[in-house]
């Protein structure tokens, strides 16, 4: 995942937080934490969701949360009261609020009657926030599969998902030519693929009846 926001860069796959070109450093678990925020806006996480995914299966003081926000923030030149980049949500946790903008749109995929743009070169997706492409759903992988836009095709690879990547009732083992208004099924998620937008108003459906 890489976006921009305000004079910022932010980039998931180099671990790289750049202002006007320069690194800002930061802890792994602020870098992390920004990724969720990031990944998942504008929606607002909860503080039980943050602490889960930030540290799983571990007990840690209450003021962990917010000294990771406060990190963020000194090296954002944000200020709570007046919030351009990460939003409290009071009583129940965190939101990145700025606008984000990505590389330009080379091809589309529909998923729950939204366009979610795939960028030229590989896009992976899944459910975790990191991922190019969010598919927030619980039948999918983290990292679930593969689509890579050219400009002469596109293909859609599985990325060893526990429930499999199909197309046309076919799980692949491989990488598969990906083609207009095809539709594949991430676990038991159906996307379509289009080179242009606003052409479908497809909405996500669930499809139990696979071919193995």
């Amino acid at each position: 995942m890489r976006v921009t926001f305000d004079r910022f860069t932010f980039d998931s796959e180099r671990r790289e937080l750049l202002e006007d070109a320069h690194p800002i450093h930061l802890g792994p678990k602020a870098f992390l934490l920004l990724e969720i925020l990031i990944g998942g806006s504008p929606r607002a996480f909860s503080k039980t969701e943050l602490y889960e995914q930030i540290w799983p299966d571990t007990f840690v003081d209450e003021s962990n949360l917010p000294g990771l926000v406060n990190e963020l923030r000194s090296a954002l030149g944000d200020r709570r009261r007046k919030s351009r980049f990460i939003r409290t949500v009071h009583g129940f946790g965190y939101a990145f609020c700025a606008q984000l903008q990505s590389r330009s749109s080379a091809a589309f995929i529909t998923f729950r009657g939204r366009e979610l743009p795939l960028c030229e070169g590989v896009n992976t997706l899944g459910r975790d926030a990191s991922a190019d492409v969010r598919i927030d759903d619980h039948t999918v992988s983290r990292k679930h599969a593969a689509i890579t836009v050219r400009a002469d095709g596109a293909t859609i690879e599985d990325l060893e998902s526990k429930n499999g990547t199909f197309l046309d009732g076919v799980r692949l083992n491989g990488s598969d030519p990906l083609h207009e208004a095809q539709t594949s099924v991430l676990g038991d998620a159906s996307l379509v693929f289009r080179r242009s937008p606003g052409e479908s108003t497809v909405t996500i459906s669930r499809s139990r009846s696979r071919a193995v």
